[in-house]
């Protein structure tokens, strides 16, 4: 029986135990051109402890973000100013992987920093319901403008040079968003993808973005460096899949072969389908269990030690917890999430939040 504070291999590496830092986004990126700061350099710093820590969503190009003051990872700019995280993270032994988060049709023009010309783009014309907050407040969601073969291509582009962008500031590794209603998960839904043509129309059409994305991306930098989140059923930003289980076996079918550093499942309601996927994944496997209406909790550690699972993400106890793993291996006591503070601010809900040592 495997227990949570053993080592685990993961890709080309050796996690020294099996307690994930999930992503949050945290909207601090102050730097010049949506760059990292210190500050946040401390912040994953303070976490170094996880087996590995995956970063808050970085956009891969400019049209690729939807929230305001979150990281990107491509210019030149972007991956100078993460050497200071990744350097923070590796100089107390941690391994960080920075996951890409391309949010399509779920961002709007205010958020970028062109001449407002630039829009979303999606798998269809298809508007998500609801509002993306924006420096001006809140604006309704626009209709997404569909990428064409050329826009596909130059999307492929970006996530692969981002994944190089990534090795050279330093990460471990890089994972795919393919989850939550971001673009990936955009074009595995049966609602925002309804296209007629080989991106979408059938399950192999609507796999066929995250499947190529992922195998370029493993080209780059190694699939042994490369992880990638799903979220079967979760209907978050206005998806719906209506025929989600074909989809996702499919779509391991399709990625088992590239052999992948791991898979990352964000369950959703549909809980029950994990055990499936978890059997038809040949590779490491990471979840974040389905906990509506609450955190994950240290009773899920449990979930390692039946074999569900190799290791446990944590999102909500990382964040109020720098210490996390110590206090899962201590029983506790854990400090309680100021959701007030979660994003934007200074160091206040972020950085400050004490150890078990204070």
């Amino acid at each position: 029986m495997s227990t949570a504070f053993e080592p685990i291999r993961v890709g080309r590496f050796t996690a020294r135990n099996r307690v994930v830092m999930a992503p949050m986004t945290r909207s601090r990126a102050y730097g010049d051109g949506a760059s990292p700061t210190a500050l946040m350099a401390t912040y994953y710093g303070q976490r170094a402890g996880a087996g590995l820590i995956v970063t808050e969503g970085i956009q891969p190009s400019a049209v690729g973000q939807g929230y305001v003051t979150t990281p990107g990872l491509h210019s030149a700019e972007q991956v100078a100013a993460w050497r200071q995280v990744t350097a923070a993270v590796h100089e107390r032994g941690g391994l960080i992987f920075a996951q890409l988060m391309h949010t399509g049709r779920i961002g709007h023009p205010d958020l970028y920093a062109t001449d407002g010309t630039l829009v979303p783009v999606g798998a269809s014309a298809v508007r998500a319901a609801g509002q993306a907050y924006t420096p001006q407040g809140p604006r309704d969601f626009v209709t997404p403008e569909p990428l064409d073969a050329a826009g596909i291509a130059r999307t492929i582009a970006d996530y692969t040079a981002a994944a190089s962008n990534a090795i050279a500031a330093g990460f471990d590794g890089v994972e795919l968003h393919g989850a939550n209603g971001y673009l990936l998960h955009q074009f595995l839904s049966t609602n925002a993808n309804q296209r007629d043509d080989e991106w979408g129309a059938t399950v192999s059409g609507r796999i066929r973005l995250t499947v190529e994305v992922a195998r370029s991306v493993a080209t780059a930098i190694g699939a042994d460096r490369l992880g990638l989140r799903i979220s079967p059923s979760n209907p978050f930003n206005d998806i719906v899949e209506d025929d989600h289980r074909a989809t996702y076996r499919a779509l391991v079918d399709e990625l088992n072969p590239l052999g992948l550093a791991y898979l990352h499942i964000g369950e959703g309601p549909d809980a029950e389908f994990t055990a499936e996927l978890r059997a038809r994944w040949t590779g490491t496997l990471i979840l974040n269990p389905y906990t509506p209406e609450a955190f994950t909790g240290p009773e899920a550690l449990k979930l390692i030690e039946t074999g569900a699972t190799d290791l446990v993400s944590y999102g909500a106890l990382f964040l109020a917890n720098p210490d996390l793993v110590e206090r899962l291996r201590a029983g506790g006591p854990f400090n309680t999430p100021d959701y007030t503070k979660a994003y934007g601010g200074d160091h206040e809900g972020y950085t400050d939040y004490p150890a078990l040592a204070e």
